[in-house]
């Protein structure tokens, strides 16, 4: 594989420089000096910050966009071998690089890179991390799957030796990392389009938790199934957190105000430890602060910062989402889009105040749509009412002939009262007919339906 020398800049052009992970990746070798290009379908608010800090853009992606000045290209697995530029770069004898190595290679001039992984959870609980590095003067180097207000941004160069970065397992990119902590937050099915089944899933994890030094940490949710073997063999340090009192971080005494934030009692080792106050709602989030708790306490950082900085964080974009209020209505986003985010999600927003709990669910690739239909439709059952739309292709096409009509017929057999309704305009005017005073409106999956509720506000 091709190795960087980060004393040595050179020129890295980025295909689909505009995704959220790529403009962090580009912009922290900006900051380091490299000479920095790429490419895009169009212009976003992320590659115009690019472009403020140095980088040459060009829209849409093609051949001519790669010439011999370049030294490395960098892709993601949304890119195939048929890319116009991946063919140009190969034609040029020019290296290529994954996203993923890219992000590995970076990671090993920091002391101490945190990755955290799981299958939910993972943007939120770095963003906590996030959060308490800053409050704790730690000035870390940030790369985050979302937005985060703080920082202005998905991404944050620092000066100090902590470098924090979420670890997707998609594609077993996370393979590619050298991490000294990592976090599993949970373990379950996703992605089947590219795992086999869960044991394939869990292999994979096993192997991310495996790259960790013998004097690294790992911190694991021990509600994971069969934990145990996860962690067998294992040289590294390992910190257990977790619903279960055998945990070494667990909790009790959970209460939720009047907007759904949580309190709870840390239980550290047995030992009860003070009251925890979160920003953000539901049980899910007191998992993830358990997991930040753990990690504070092995890095040495002052509990009341900590719990402080827990405390003020109030989520990302895209992470039950206060989006504003329309005639009375309430409306909130979320980028839940597997069933365990979906219920975890809505169980959270019936502690919210609301007459009416309304969900618009935009589901999320076809092959997930199917793996994951029965489950899906007993998740949104949480909700009193479901508007679905259209299934959200990103990568796929559709082969297995799956629509959202097959999701309305589930849903209607839990009795749950639902809508299939085809364009966006369509279901604005639906909600807006429908929706009164006092109701919740949460839209929801890892597409583009947020624009519902943010036009449904516009007019």
């Amino acid at each position: 594989m091709y190795q960087i020398n980060f004393d040595s800049p050179i020129h890295v052009h980025f295909i689909g420089i505009g995704g959220i992970s790529m403009s962090g990746l580009a912009q922290i070798l900006i900051d380091a000096g490299f000479t920095v290009s790429g490419s895009d379908a169009k212009k976003s608010p992320l590659t115009q910050h690019l472009v403020s800090m140095g980088a040459k853009i060009r829209y849409p992606q093609m051949a001519s966009n790669i010439d011999d000045s370049i030294d490395l290209v960098v892709y993601t697995a949304a890119i195939a071998p048929d890319n116009p530029e991946f063919s140009a770069a190969v034609e040029h004898a020019i290296p290529l690089m994954t996203r993923a190595d890219l992000l590995g290679q970076i990671m090993k001039n920091y002391p101490m890179p945190i990755a955290v992984s799981g299958t939910h959870g993972k943007t939120t609980t770095t963003s906590m991390i996030s959060e308490v590095l800053l409050a704790a003067g730690a000035d870390p180097t940030l790369s985050i799957g979302g937005i985060l207000k703080s920082v202005g941004g998905n991404i944050r160069v620092g000066r100090s030796g902590y470098f924090v970065t979420e670890a997707c397992e998609y594609t077993n990119s996370f393979l590619s990392f050298f991490p000294r902590i990592s976090i599993i937050l949970n373990i379950e099915e996703d992605h089947m389009d590219f795992f086999k089944d869960i044991d394939d899933i869990r292999h994979s994890f096993r192997r991310f938790a495996g790259l960790l030094p013998d004097d690294g940490f790992l911190i694991i949710n021990s509600g994971i199934d069969n934990v145990g073997q996860l962690v067998e063999g294992l040289r590294c340090n390992i910190v257990t957190f977790g619903a279960d009192a055998q945990a070494d971080y667990s909790f009790t005494d959970a209460v939720y105000d009047e907007l759904g934030r949580a309190s709870y009692t840390l239980v550290r080792k047995g030992e009860k430890c003070g009251t925890v106050r979160l920003g953000v709602v539901g049980e899910h989030n007191i998992l993830n602060s358990l997991s930040v708790l753990a990690l504070m306490d092995i890095l040495g950082f002052d509990s009341d910062v900590v719990r402080g900085a827990l405390s003020a964080f109030s989520g990302t974009d895209r992470r039950f989402e206060l989006k504003g209020e329309v005639a009375g209505v309430r409306i909130l986003d979320d980028y839940a889009h597997h069933p365990t985010e979906i219920t975890a999600t809505l169980k959270a927003a019936v502690n919210y105040p609301h007459k009416t709990l309304w969900c618009v669910f935009q589901p999320h690739t076809y092959t997930r749509t199917k793996a994951f239909l029965k489950d899906f439709a007993k998740a949104l059952s949480i909700a009193d009412k479901v508007v679905l739309t259209d299934i959200y292709a990103a990568r796929e096409k559709n082969t297995i002939g799956i629509s959202s009509r097959d999701l309305l017929r589930e849903l209607e057999k839990t009795g749950t009262e639902c809508y299939y309704i085809q364009s966006f305009d369509e279901i604005e005017n639906f909600l807006l007919k429908n929706c009164i005073d006092g109701d919740l409106l949460i839209t929801m999956g890892a597409g583009d339906v947020v624009k519902i509720g943010e036009n449904l506000l516009g007019r």
